[in-house]
Protein backbone atom coordinates (compact mmCIF):
# COMPACT_ATOMS: atom_id res chain seq x y z
CA UNK A 1 0.00 0.00 0.00
CA UNK A 2 1.01 3.44 -0.99
CA UNK A 3 2.03 5.48 2.04
CA UNK A 4 -0.23 8.82 2.70
CA UNK A 5 1.21 12.23 1.42
CA UNK A 6 0.67 14.99 3.39
CA UNK A 7 -0.35 17.86 2.32
CA UNK A 8 1.95 20.08 4.87
CA UNK A 9 4.87 19.33 1.96
CA UNK A 10 6.24 21.63 0.22
CA UNK A 11 7.68 18.86 -2.14
CA UNK A 12 4.27 16.94 -2.88
CA UNK A 13 3.67 18.10 -6.28
CA UNK A 14 7.44 17.22 -7.31
CA UNK A 15 7.68 13.86 -5.34
CA UNK A 16 4.51 12.79 -7.08
CA UNK A 17 5.59 14.05 -10.70
CA UNK A 18 8.16 11.57 -9.94
CA UNK A 19 6.93 8.82 -8.89
CA UNK A 20 4.24 9.12 -11.68
CA UNK A 21 6.99 9.42 -14.32
CA UNK A 22 9.01 6.38 -13.03
CA UNK A 23 5.71 4.31 -14.26
CA UNK A 24 5.86 5.43 -18.06
CA UNK A 25 6.99 2.19 -19.97
CA UNK A 26 5.16 2.15 -23.21
CA UNK A 27 3.41 5.41 -23.71
CA UNK A 28 4.23 8.62 -24.78
CA UNK A 29 4.26 11.68 -22.53
CA UNK A 30 0.98 12.77 -25.04
CA UNK A 31 -1.36 9.95 -24.09
CA UNK A 32 0.61 9.23 -20.69
CA UNK A 33 -0.81 12.73 -19.54
CA UNK A 34 -4.19 11.77 -19.77
CA UNK A 35 -3.64 8.79 -18.08
CA UNK A 36 -3.07 10.74 -14.96
CA UNK A 37 -4.49 13.47 -15.37
CA UNK A 38 -7.75 11.44 -15.67
CA UNK A 39 -7.14 10.05 -12.43
CA UNK A 40 -6.41 13.24 -10.18
CA UNK A 41 -9.65 14.04 -11.61
CA UNK A 42 -11.54 11.13 -10.51
CA UNK A 43 -9.81 11.83 -6.96
CA UNK A 44 -11.31 14.98 -6.62
CA UNK A 45 -14.64 14.22 -8.35
CA UNK A 46 -15.72 11.00 -7.63
CA UNK A 47 -17.46 9.37 -4.26
CA UNK A 48 -16.77 5.88 -5.44
CA UNK A 49 -12.70 6.51 -5.35
CA UNK A 50 -12.46 4.37 -1.89
CA UNK A 51 -14.08 1.49 -4.01
CA UNK A 52 -12.32 2.32 -7.26
CA UNK A 53 -9.21 2.35 -4.60
CA UNK A 54 -10.05 -0.93 -3.00
CA UNK A 55 -9.99 -2.49 -6.56
CA UNK A 56 -7.38 -1.61 -7.91
CA UNK A 57 -5.79 -5.36 -8.23
CA UNK A 58 -8.81 -6.33 -10.05
CA UNK A 59 -8.37 -7.58 -13.95
CA UNK A 60 -11.07 -5.20 -14.79
CA UNK A 61 -9.87 -1.95 -12.91
CA UNK A 62 -9.65 -0.45 -16.55
CA UNK A 63 -13.12 -1.35 -17.30
CA UNK A 64 -13.98 0.35 -13.12
CA UNK A 65 -12.16 3.56 -14.35
CA UNK A 66 -13.67 4.37 -17.25
CA UNK A 67 -17.22 3.62 -15.24
CA UNK A 68 -16.51 5.97 -13.14
CA UNK A 69 -15.81 8.40 -15.43
CA UNK A 70 -19.22 8.25 -17.60
CA UNK A 71 -20.81 8.41 -13.87
CA UNK A 72 -19.84 11.70 -13.18
CA UNK A 73 -20.46 13.13 -16.59
CA UNK A 74 -24.04 11.83 -16.45
CA UNK A 75 -24.40 13.70 -13.55
CA UNK A 76 -22.98 16.75 -14.43
CA UNK A 77 -23.70 18.48 -17.34
CA UNK A 78 -21.08 21.21 -17.46
CA UNK A 79 -18.48 18.08 -17.99
CA UNK A 80 -20.72 16.80 -20.78
CA UNK A 81 -18.54 15.18 -24.02
CA UNK A 82 -15.79 15.81 -21.79
CA UNK A 83 -14.54 12.32 -19.73
CA UNK A 84 -14.40 10.21 -22.18
CA UNK A 85 -13.29 6.41 -21.25
CA UNK A 86 -9.62 6.16 -21.48
CA UNK A 87 -8.20 3.19 -19.50
CA UNK A 88 -9.60 0.45 -20.50
CA UNK A 89 -7.77 0.57 -23.65
CA UNK A 90 -5.21 2.41 -22.75
CA UNK A 91 -2.54 0.12 -23.66
CA UNK A 92 -0.78 0.83 -20.27
CA UNK A 93 0.27 -2.54 -18.18
CA UNK A 94 -2.41 -3.29 -15.31
CA UNK A 95 0.53 -3.55 -12.84
CA UNK A 96 1.61 0.17 -13.62
CA UNK A 97 -2.40 1.27 -13.59
CA UNK A 98 -2.28 -0.13 -10.35
CA UNK A 99 0.19 1.52 -8.84
CA UNK A 100 -0.31 4.73 -10.48
CA UNK A 101 -3.94 4.93 -8.45
CA UNK A 102 -2.57 3.89 -5.22
CA UNK A 103 -0.35 6.85 -5.58
CA UNK A 104 -3.14 9.51 -6.63
CA UNK A 105 -5.10 7.78 -3.30
CA UNK A 106 -1.71 8.78 -1.45
CA UNK A 107 -2.29 12.01 -1.43
CA UNK A 108 -3.91 13.87 1.43
CA UNK A 109 -6.52 15.93 1.21
CA UNK A 110 -8.34 16.40 4.13
CA UNK A 111 -9.58 20.14 3.84
CA UNK A 112 -7.72 21.21 1.25
CA UNK A 113 -9.79 19.87 -2.18
CA UNK A 114 -7.85 22.63 -4.09
CA UNK A 115 -4.38 20.46 -3.61
CA UNK A 116 -5.31 18.29 -6.44
CA UNK A 117 -6.03 21.73 -8.73
CA UNK A 118 -2.51 22.56 -8.13
CA UNK A 119 -0.96 18.87 -8.58
CA UNK A 120 -3.05 18.85 -12.15
CA UNK A 121 -1.60 22.36 -13.27
CA UNK A 122 1.87 21.48 -11.86
CA UNK A 123 1.41 18.24 -14.10
CA UNK A 124 0.14 20.33 -16.89
CA UNK A 125 3.48 22.22 -16.96
CA UNK A 126 5.68 18.76 -16.62
CA UNK A 127 3.77 17.12 -19.56
CA UNK A 128 4.01 20.32 -21.76
CA UNK A 129 7.80 20.34 -21.04
CA UNK A 130 7.96 16.46 -21.75
CA UNK A 131 6.38 17.19 -24.79
CA UNK A 132 8.30 20.36 -25.68
CA UNK A 133 7.69 21.49 -29.09
CA UNK A 134 5.34 18.83 -30.06
CA UNK A 135 3.06 19.24 -27.04
CA UNK A 136 3.61 22.95 -25.01
CA UNK A 137 1.37 24.33 -27.10
CA UNK A 138 -1.50 23.54 -24.09
CA UNK A 139 0.39 25.34 -21.65
CA UNK A 140 1.48 28.95 -21.18
CA UNK A 141 4.09 28.94 -18.55
CA UNK A 142 2.88 29.82 -15.06
CA UNK A 143 5.19 33.10 -14.75
CA UNK A 144 3.60 34.51 -18.30
CA UNK A 145 0.17 33.87 -17.03
CA UNK A 146 0.89 35.80 -13.94
CA UNK A 147 2.59 38.84 -15.93
CA UNK A 148 -0.39 39.40 -17.59
CA UNK A 149 -2.94 38.68 -14.57
CA UNK A 150 -0.38 41.34 -12.30
CA UNK A 151 -0.57 43.96 -14.99
CA UNK A 152 -4.57 43.62 -15.86
CA UNK A 153 -5.47 42.55 -12.41
CA UNK A 154 -8.71 41.52 -12.88
CA UNK A 155 -11.07 42.08 -9.78
CA UNK A 156 -14.80 42.38 -11.55
CA UNK A 157 -16.33 41.45 -14.74
CA UNK A 158 -15.88 39.00 -17.50
CA UNK A 159 -12.42 37.81 -18.40
CA UNK A 160 -12.38 36.24 -22.23
CA UNK A 161 -9.54 34.12 -23.58
CA UNK A 162 -10.02 33.13 -26.86
CA UNK A 163 -7.41 30.81 -27.27
CA UNK A 164 -8.12 29.37 -23.62
CA UNK A 165 -5.28 25.55 -23.71
CA UNK A 166 -6.06 23.93 -20.96
CA UNK A 167 -6.83 27.29 -18.52
CA UNK A 168 -4.26 28.65 -17.30
CA UNK A 169 -5.42 32.62 -17.80
CA UNK A 170 -8.51 31.18 -16.09
CA UNK A 171 -7.21 29.68 -13.14
CA UNK A 172 -4.71 32.65 -12.12
CA UNK A 173 -7.75 34.81 -13.00
CA UNK A 174 -10.04 33.51 -10.24
CA UNK A 175 -12.33 36.10 -8.38
CA UNK A 176 -15.56 35.78 -6.81
CA UNK A 177 -17.08 39.10 -9.17
CA UNK A 178 -15.08 37.48 -12.53
CA UNK A 179 -16.97 35.72 -15.32
CA UNK A 180 -14.96 33.39 -17.61
CA UNK A 181 -15.58 32.95 -20.88
CA UNK A 182 -12.95 30.38 -23.51
CA UNK A 183 -12.57 29.13 -26.42
CA UNK A 184 -10.34 26.24 -27.74
CA UNK A 185 -9.69 24.58 -31.14
CA UNK A 186 -8.22 21.52 -30.17
CA UNK A 187 -10.63 18.83 -28.64
CA UNK A 188 -8.25 17.55 -26.31
CA UNK A 189 -7.32 20.65 -24.76
CA UNK A 190 -10.69 21.94 -24.46
CA UNK A 191 -11.49 18.80 -22.04
CA UNK A 192 -8.16 19.64 -20.43
CA UNK A 193 -8.98 22.76 -19.61
CA UNK A 194 -12.94 22.13 -18.66
CA UNK A 195 -11.76 19.55 -16.03
CA UNK A 196 -9.18 22.49 -14.79
CA UNK A 197 -11.80 24.75 -14.17
CA UNK A 198 -13.56 21.79 -12.19
CA UNK A 199 -10.78 21.13 -9.96
CA UNK A 200 -10.86 24.35 -9.10
CA UNK A 201 -14.40 24.72 -8.67
CA UNK A 202 -14.56 27.55 -11.37
CA UNK A 203 -17.36 27.99 -13.51
CA UNK A 204 -16.53 28.91 -17.29
CA UNK A 205 -18.51 29.25 -20.62
CA UNK A 206 -16.00 27.60 -23.12
CA UNK A 207 -18.67 26.99 -25.95
CA UNK A 208 -20.60 23.80 -26.42
CA UNK A 209 -17.32 22.00 -27.69
CA UNK A 210 -13.90 22.79 -29.26
CA UNK A 211 -14.04 25.76 -31.95
CA UNK A 212 -11.55 27.46 -34.23
CA UNK A 213 -11.88 31.18 -32.94
CA UNK A 214 -10.76 33.03 -35.63
CA UNK A 215 -13.06 30.73 -38.10
CA UNK A 216 -15.99 30.22 -36.20
CA UNK A 217 -16.39 32.81 -33.32
CA UNK A 218 -19.11 30.81 -30.50
CA UNK A 219 -18.67 34.14 -28.54
CA UNK A 220 -19.71 37.02 -31.06
CA UNK A 221 -21.49 39.64 -28.97
CA UNK A 222 -19.19 39.08 -25.84
CA UNK A 223 -17.55 42.44 -24.87
CA UNK A 224 -15.12 41.45 -21.54
CA UNK A 225 -13.65 43.91 -19.48
CA UNK A 226 -10.02 41.49 -19.43
CA UNK A 227 -8.52 39.99 -22.27
CA UNK A 228 -5.95 37.28 -21.90
CA UNK A 229 -4.51 35.33 -24.93
CA UNK A 230 -1.39 33.46 -25.84
CA UNK A 231 -2.03 32.20 -29.15
CA UNK A 232 -0.01 30.20 -31.55
CA UNK A 233 2.80 32.25 -32.82
CA UNK A 234 2.92 33.19 -36.40
CA UNK A 235 0.20 30.44 -37.52
CA UNK A 236 0.08 30.44 -41.06
CA UNK A 237 -2.95 28.60 -43.21
CA UNK A 238 -5.51 29.48 -40.76
CA UNK A 239 -7.88 30.49 -43.74
CA UNK A 240 -8.96 33.14 -46.13
CA UNK A 241 -9.98 36.93 -44.14
CA UNK A 242 -13.41 37.15 -44.99
CA UNK A 243 -13.21 40.87 -46.07
CA UNK A 244 -16.84 42.28 -44.87
CA UNK A 245 -15.78 40.76 -40.91
CA UNK A 246 -16.80 43.27 -38.86
CA UNK A 247 -13.63 42.09 -36.59
CA UNK A 248 -11.22 43.61 -39.26
CA UNK A 249 -11.57 46.83 -38.22
CA UNK A 250 -7.88 48.03 -39.03
CA UNK A 251 -6.92 45.86 -42.20
CA UNK A 252 -7.65 42.54 -44.04
CA UNK A 253 -4.96 39.87 -42.35
CA UNK A 254 -2.89 38.08 -44.23
CA UNK A 255 -3.90 34.90 -45.11
CA UNK A 256 -0.35 33.68 -44.67
CA UNK A 257 0.09 34.83 -40.46
CA UNK A 258 -2.88 34.83 -38.01
CA UNK A 259 -0.86 37.32 -35.74
CA UNK A 260 -2.82 40.16 -36.51
CA UNK A 261 -6.23 38.21 -36.62
CA UNK A 262 -5.94 36.96 -33.43
CA UNK A 263 -4.60 41.38 -32.10
CA UNK A 264 -8.14 42.19 -33.86
CA UNK A 265 -10.61 39.37 -32.97
CA UNK A 266 -9.27 40.49 -29.75
CA UNK A 267 -9.70 44.74 -30.05
CA UNK A 268 -13.32 43.57 -31.41
CA UNK A 269 -14.51 41.61 -28.01
CA UNK A 270 -12.76 44.17 -25.63
CA UNK A 271 -15.49 46.34 -24.21
CA UNK A 272 -15.37 49.88 -23.30
CA UNK A 273 -13.10 50.90 -20.57
CA UNK A 274 -11.74 47.29 -20.81
CA UNK A 275 -7.88 46.03 -20.83
CA UNK A 276 -6.26 43.50 -22.86
CA UNK A 277 -2.71 41.06 -23.25
CA UNK A 278 -1.60 39.61 -25.80
CA UNK A 279 1.44 37.14 -26.25
CA UNK A 280 2.75 37.52 -29.38
CA UNK A 281 6.07 36.86 -31.25
CA UNK A 282 8.53 39.64 -31.63
CA UNK A 283 8.03 39.83 -35.38
CA UNK A 284 4.84 41.28 -34.93
CA UNK A 285 6.55 44.67 -33.67
CA UNK A 286 8.10 45.18 -37.26
CA UNK A 287 6.99 42.72 -39.89
CA UNK A 288 5.65 44.64 -42.97
CA UNK A 289 4.65 41.81 -45.10
CA UNK A 290 1.29 41.53 -46.44
CA UNK A 291 0.26 44.91 -45.31
CA UNK A 292 0.93 43.88 -41.38
CA UNK A 293 3.09 47.08 -41.02
CA UNK A 294 -0.50 48.97 -42.23
CA UNK A 295 -2.26 47.20 -39.81
CA UNK A 296 0.05 47.84 -36.86
CA UNK A 297 0.46 51.47 -37.83
CA UNK A 298 -3.55 51.80 -37.84
CA UNK A 299 -3.98 50.45 -34.61
CA UNK A 300 -1.07 52.68 -32.67
CA UNK A 301 -2.80 55.22 -34.29
CA UNK A 302 -6.27 54.61 -32.80
CA UNK A 303 -4.39 54.80 -29.79
CA UNK A 304 -5.78 51.70 -28.09
CA UNK A 305 -2.18 50.39 -27.67
CA UNK A 306 -0.93 51.15 -24.04
CA UNK A 307 2.17 49.58 -23.40
CA UNK A 308 4.70 46.76 -25.27
CA UNK A 309 6.80 44.48 -23.44
CA UNK A 310 9.58 42.78 -24.53
CA UNK A 311 9.79 39.30 -23.20
CA UNK A 312 13.41 36.89 -22.14
CA UNK A 313 14.06 34.42 -24.41
CA UNK A 314 13.44 30.65 -23.93
CA UNK A 315 10.64 31.12 -21.90
CA UNK A 316 8.23 28.94 -23.68
CA UNK A 317 7.85 24.74 -24.02
CA UNK A 318 6.45 25.16 -27.84
CA UNK A 319 8.47 27.27 -29.34
CA UNK A 320 12.10 29.23 -28.94
CA UNK A 321 10.73 32.44 -30.67
CA UNK A 322 11.31 35.35 -28.94
CA UNK A 323 8.16 36.75 -27.71
CA UNK A 324 6.62 40.30 -26.17
CA UNK A 325 3.36 41.27 -24.67
CA UNK A 326 0.68 44.03 -26.36
CA UNK A 327 -1.09 45.49 -23.80
CA UNK A 328 -4.21 47.37 -25.11
CA UNK A 329 -6.40 49.52 -22.94
CA UNK A 330 -10.20 51.72 -24.16
CA UNK A 331 -9.33 54.00 -21.12
CA UNK A 332 -5.63 55.44 -21.30
CA UNK A 333 -6.39 57.93 -18.64
CA UNK A 334 -4.53 57.11 -15.00
CA UNK A 335 -5.70 56.58 -12.01
CA UNK A 336 -3.95 60.27 -10.90
CA UNK A 337 -6.72 61.66 -13.25
CA UNK A 338 -4.03 62.10 -15.95
CA UNK A 339 -4.56 61.96 -19.43
CA UNK A 340 -1.89 59.79 -21.18
CA UNK A 341 -3.24 59.18 -23.89
CA UNK A 342 -1.34 59.52 -27.08
CA UNK A 343 1.33 57.80 -25.18
CA UNK A 344 2.88 54.14 -24.78
CA UNK A 345 4.85 53.00 -22.61
CA UNK A 346 7.90 50.37 -23.39
CA UNK A 347 9.61 48.20 -21.80
CA UNK A 348 12.22 45.85 -22.58
CA UNK A 349 12.87 43.00 -19.67
CA UNK A 350 14.77 40.73 -22.04
CA UNK A 351 17.84 40.70 -19.51
CA UNK A 352 15.06 39.24 -16.96
CA UNK A 353 14.49 35.91 -15.89
CA UNK A 354 16.33 32.75 -14.83
CA UNK A 355 17.84 29.64 -16.70
CA UNK A 356 15.93 26.90 -14.51
CA UNK A 357 17.11 24.00 -17.13
CA UNK A 358 19.42 24.31 -19.98
CA UNK A 359 16.73 25.33 -22.38
CA UNK A 360 13.95 27.18 -20.05
CA UNK A 361 13.98 29.97 -18.33
CA UNK A 362 11.69 31.22 -16.08
CA UNK A 363 10.32 34.89 -14.55
CA UNK A 364 10.94 35.18 -10.66
CA UNK A 365 8.20 36.73 -8.78
CA UNK A 366 9.94 39.56 -8.54
CA UNK A 367 10.93 39.99 -11.73
CA UNK A 368 6.99 39.92 -12.29
CA UNK A 369 6.29 42.26 -9.55
CA UNK A 370 9.33 44.66 -11.91
CA UNK A 371 7.40 44.62 -15.08
CA UNK A 372 4.01 44.65 -13.33
CA UNK A 373 5.04 47.52 -11.30
CA UNK A 374 6.29 49.77 -13.69
CA UNK A 375 3.49 49.23 -15.99
CA UNK A 376 0.88 50.06 -12.73
CA UNK A 377 2.89 52.87 -11.60
CA UNK A 378 2.75 54.52 -14.89
CA UNK A 379 -1.27 53.65 -15.16
CA UNK A 380 -2.60 54.30 -11.47
CA UNK A 381 -2.50 57.20 -8.86
CA UNK A 382 0.89 57.40 -6.52
CA UNK A 383 1.35 57.51 -3.20
CA UNK A 384 -0.04 59.74 -0.83
CA UNK A 385 2.41 62.87 -1.02
CA UNK A 386 4.58 61.40 -4.35
CA UNK A 387 4.61 64.74 -6.96
CA UNK A 388 2.29 64.23 -9.61
CA UNK A 389 4.49 63.07 -12.44
CA UNK A 390 6.26 60.16 -10.15
CA UNK A 391 4.14 57.48 -12.00
CA UNK A 392 5.75 59.03 -15.06
CA UNK A 393 9.49 59.30 -13.37
CA UNK A 394 9.27 55.86 -12.64
CA UNK A 395 8.37 54.50 -16.29
CA UNK A 396 11.61 55.97 -17.45
CA UNK A 397 14.76 54.23 -16.43
CA UNK A 398 17.31 54.11 -19.24
CA UNK A 399 17.57 50.72 -20.71
CA UNK A 400 14.22 49.25 -19.26
CA UNK A 401 11.31 51.59 -19.82
CA UNK A 402 10.18 54.73 -21.01
CA UNK A 403 6.60 56.33 -22.14
CA UNK A 404 6.93 57.65 -25.80
CA UNK A 405 4.44 60.09 -27.52
CA UNK A 406 2.81 58.79 -30.86
CA UNK A 407 4.39 60.85 -32.87
CA UNK A 408 7.72 59.75 -31.80
CA UNK A 409 6.50 56.29 -32.96
CA UNK A 410 5.30 57.72 -36.38
CA UNK A 411 9.41 58.49 -36.82
CA UNK A 412 10.56 55.19 -36.27
CA UNK A 413 8.08 54.27 -38.92
CA UNK A 414 5.64 52.35 -36.03
CA UNK A 415 8.45 49.25 -35.72
CA UNK A 416 7.66 48.82 -31.97
CA UNK A 417 10.83 47.38 -30.58
CA UNK A 418 11.03 48.41 -27.13
CA UNK A 419 14.91 48.27 -27.77
CA UNK A 420 14.21 51.60 -30.13
CA UNK A 421 12.73 53.91 -27.34
CA UNK A 422 14.37 52.85 -23.49
CA UNK A 423 17.75 53.55 -24.36
CA UNK A 424 20.80 52.05 -22.91
CA UNK A 425 21.10 51.39 -19.53
CA UNK A 426 23.28 53.57 -16.99
CA UNK A 427 27.03 52.56 -16.97
CA UNK A 428 28.46 50.28 -14.78
CA UNK A 429 29.99 51.18 -11.33
CA UNK A 430 34.24 50.79 -11.60
CA UNK A 431 33.03 47.54 -8.89
CA UNK A 432 30.47 45.68 -10.97
CA UNK A 433 31.41 42.12 -10.86
CA UNK A 434 33.39 40.85 -13.84
CA UNK A 435 30.87 37.95 -14.69
CA UNK A 436 27.86 40.31 -14.38
CA UNK A 437 29.34 43.20 -16.68
CA UNK A 438 29.77 40.10 -19.31
CA UNK A 439 25.69 39.16 -19.27
CA UNK A 440 25.38 42.69 -19.28
CA UNK A 441 27.51 43.07 -22.36
CA UNK A 442 26.67 40.18 -24.27
CA UNK A 443 22.54 41.51 -23.19
CA UNK A 444 23.45 44.02 -24.79
CA UNK A 445 25.10 42.68 -27.87
CA UNK A 446 21.84 40.71 -28.63
CA UNK A 447 19.77 44.53 -28.80
CA UNK A 448 22.04 45.79 -31.08
CA UNK A 449 22.10 42.50 -33.43
CA UNK A 450 18.41 42.93 -33.54
CA UNK A 451 18.43 46.30 -34.52
CA UNK A 452 21.06 46.20 -36.86
CA UNK A 453 18.85 43.15 -38.51
CA UNK A 454 16.06 45.16 -38.89
CA UNK A 455 18.17 48.14 -40.27
CA UNK A 456 19.31 45.84 -42.71
CA UNK A 457 16.21 44.89 -43.51
CA UNK A 458 15.04 48.15 -44.42
CA UNK A 459 18.05 49.37 -46.23
CA UNK A 460 17.28 46.37 -48.86
CA UNK A 461 13.65 47.14 -49.12
CA UNK A 462 14.87 50.50 -49.85
CA UNK A 463 17.07 49.25 -52.64
CA UNK A 464 14.13 47.03 -53.95
CA UNK A 465 12.16 50.34 -54.25
CA UNK A 466 14.92 52.08 -56.18
CA UNK A 467 15.18 49.13 -58.59
CA UNK A 468 11.29 49.35 -59.48
CA UNK A 469 11.62 52.91 -60.31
Amino acid sequence: MQPRMRRDDTTLERQLWLAANKLRHHLDAAAYKHIVLGLVFLRWASSGWPALAAASSSPDLGARLDAALLAIERSNPALHGVLTPRYERSGLDPACLKELVGLVGSVDIAGDRDLLGRIYEYFLAEFASAEGRKGGQFYTPRGVVQLLVAMLAPQSGRVYDPCCGSGGMFVHSAHPDICLFGQESNPTTWRLAKMNLALRGLQGDLGPGPGDTLRRDLHPDLRAEYILANPPFNASAWGEPEPRDPRWRYGLPPSRCANFAWVQHVLHHLAPRGTAGVVLACGSLSSRRSGEGDIRRAIVESDRLDCVVALPSQLFYATSIPACLWIFADDKRGGDGRDRRGEVLFIDARHLGTMITRTMRELSRADIATIAGTYRAWRSEPEVGAEADEATQLASVPGFSRAVDLAEIARQEFVLTPGRYVGAAAEPTPDEPYAERMRRLAETLDAQLVTAAELDRKLRDLVRELDHE
